[in-house]
């Protein structure tokens, strides 16, 4: 549930304004004309969740990841 995955983000942001905003860029840079707008929001929140958004971008690595992984679950 994606609550489950903005209560994840939230222990690397602190502010929920700040995560929203955050969020908001990284699924606009990471997201695929193919692919639904929902699912690349909640692969961003997951990242949060494991990573702090806070450094920098997601490294090139998680994202390839997070793609494969996306297109994984579409296949199932």
């Amino acid at each position: 549930m994606r609550s489950d995955l903005v209560f994840g983000a939230l222990t690397h942001v602190q502010n929920r304004y700040n995560l929203c905003q955050l969020a908001s860029k990284a699924t606009r840079k990471l997201h695929k004309p193919s692919t639904r707008l929902q699912d690349t929001t909640n692969e961003v929140l997951a990242h949060f969740r494991d990573a702090n958004p806070m450094r920098g971008s997601l490294p090139p690595a998680a994202v390839h990841k997070a793609a494969s992984e996306s297109q994984q679950r579409r296949a199932a």
